[in-house]
C-alpha cells in the first residue's frame, strides 16, 4: 500500500511486521536535516520485526527538515510546538487505522527534534502512544500541560558530554514525566549528541518487556 492508496500525502514510510508475533510498533522521528529513512536501521536493534511508521518533519529550517520552528538553538517556539504536535498527532491516527495499526501500541522512538516532538506529543495526547524513546533529549514546553501518563514508558538517553543538553535539562525532563505518572528510566552514556550503540540492547529488553506486560511496564535494569 502507497501513498496514494492511503490518502496520506505526508512524506513517510511504513514498514510492515514480518509476523503476527512482532514487537510492539515504532513511529520513527528524524533529528533536524534528518528524513524518513533515517532512523530505519533502529527497527533491527529496538523492536525486530515489528511494524514501523516513520515520518519526515515538515518545517524548513535553512533547507533542513524539521518537526517544529525553534527561535534559536535551545529555544523553542512553543505555539508552534503545540499545533504540530497535534497535526501529527492527526496524522498518526489516520497512519495507524490505513496501516491497521492498534490504538496505544505505538512506541516512539526520536532523536534530537524528533525526540522533542515525540515528548510533545505525549504530554499533549497522551493516549495516543504506550511510550516513548527519547535519545538527545530536550523539555519541550516550560510549562508542560497536565496529562495522566499512567501505564506510559519513557526511556530518556542523553550523553554526558552533549554540548547542547545540560545534566539539568535531562533531570527536568524527567521530573516532568514522573510527575505525570510516566515509568521513566533514564539510559545516560558517555558520548555526545548521538544515538549512543551500547544503550540499545537495554532499550530492546525494556521495548520487549512492554509487549509482555501491557499492564504496566517492568523497569527493572538488566544486570546481563
Amino acid at each position: 500500500m502507497n501513498r496514494q492508496e492511503t490518502g496520506l500525502e505526508r512524506p513517510h514510510v511504513f514498514l510492515q511486521a514480518d509476523d503476527a508475533a512482532a514487537r510492539p510498533p515504532l513511529l520513527l522521528l528524524h533529528g533536524t536535516g534528518g528524513n524518513e529513512h533515517d532512523l530505519l536501521p533502529l527497527r533491527d536493534h529496538l523492536s525486530p520485526g515489528a511494524a514501523v511508521l516513520s515520518v519526515r518533519g515538515t518545517v524548513l529550517e535553512n533547507g533542513m527538515p524539521r518537526f517544529f520552528r525553534r527561535i534559536h538553538e535551545g529555544v523553542f517556539d512553543e505555539v508552534d510546538l503545540r499545533r504540530r504536535a497535534d497535526d501529527l498527532a492527526e496524522f498518526v491516527v489516520a497512519a495507524s487505522a490505513a496501516y491497521g495499526i492498534a490504538e496505544r501500541s505505538l512506541i516512539a522512538v526520536g532523536f534530537s527534534n524528533g525526540a522533542n516532538i515525540a515528548s510533545a506529543m505525549l504530554l499533549q495526547r497522551p493516549d495516543l502512544l504506550a511510550g516513548a524513546v527519547l535519545l538527545a533529549a530536550m523539555v519541550p514546553f516550560a510549562k508542560p500541560p497536565a496529562a495522566d501518563l499512567g501505564r506510559s514508558l519513557v526511556i530518556i538517553s542523553n550523553g554526558d558530554r552533549d554540548p547542547m543538553i545540560a545534566a539539568r535539562v535531562t533531570q527536568q525532563l524527567g521530573s516532568q514525566l514522573r510527575e505525570r505518572g510516566a515509568e521513566v528510566v533514564e539510559l545516560p552514556h558517555p558520548g555526545g549528541h548521538q544515538i549512543y550503540p551500547e544503550v540499545l540492547p537495554e532499550i530492546r529488553r525494556m521495548i520487549a518487556d512492554l509487549a509482555a506486560h501491557p499492564a504496566g511496564p517492568d523497569v527493572t535494569r538488566s544486570t546481563e
